[in-house]
């Protein structure tokens, strides 16, 4: 495990510490493309340099909730992924037990993840900006002569 994401981890008091470290098992078990590491505060998951989900309302403690940020994009049968709007989806989990009763289907949805990004093609390199020309200085620039 990343040690970002293992010192995020620690940091955290129960019950979500041992709930939430379980939940980075089973993403991170269930496809070996699959990477975690600490972004915008929270631990972030990924694959093929997509955003797959992350913790979100962590601070609340209970109950664990998992974004998928672009969660719309999956398809299969995941019965316990929330969500009807166009990209997010979210998967809640109470406690451990629960976490553990669902590890099955989040791993399924780990590994969809990670097939539709390897099914797409990667995206083009960002355009660099062109370089603009040196203002001159204010000894280069042409003087009025008196007449």
């Amino acid at each position: 495990m990343d040690r970002e994401v293992e010192k995020w981890l620690a940091a955290l008091g129960e019950p979500p510490q041992q709930a939430m470290r379980r939940v980075t098992e089973i993403v991170l078990g269930a496809d070996a493309r699959m990477t975690a590491g600490v972004k915008y505060g929270t631990v972030a998951f990924a694959s093929a340099g997509g955003d797959c989900c992350s913790f979100v309302q962590w601070k609340k403690k209970t109950p664990i909730n998992l974004m998928f940020n672009r969660g719309a994009r999956l398809k299969g049968d995941f019965p316990h992924l929330e969500g009807e709007g166009h990209t997010a989806r979210f998967m809640r989990f109470a406690d451990l037990a629960e976490v553990n009763a669902r590890a099955a289907e989040l791993k399924k949805i780990s590994a969809a993840w990670c097939d539709l990004m390897a099914s797409e093609p990667a995206p083009p390199p960002k355009a660099s900006k062109p370089s603009k020309a040196p203002k001159p200085s204010k000894s280069s620039k042409p003087t009025k002569r008196k007449r």
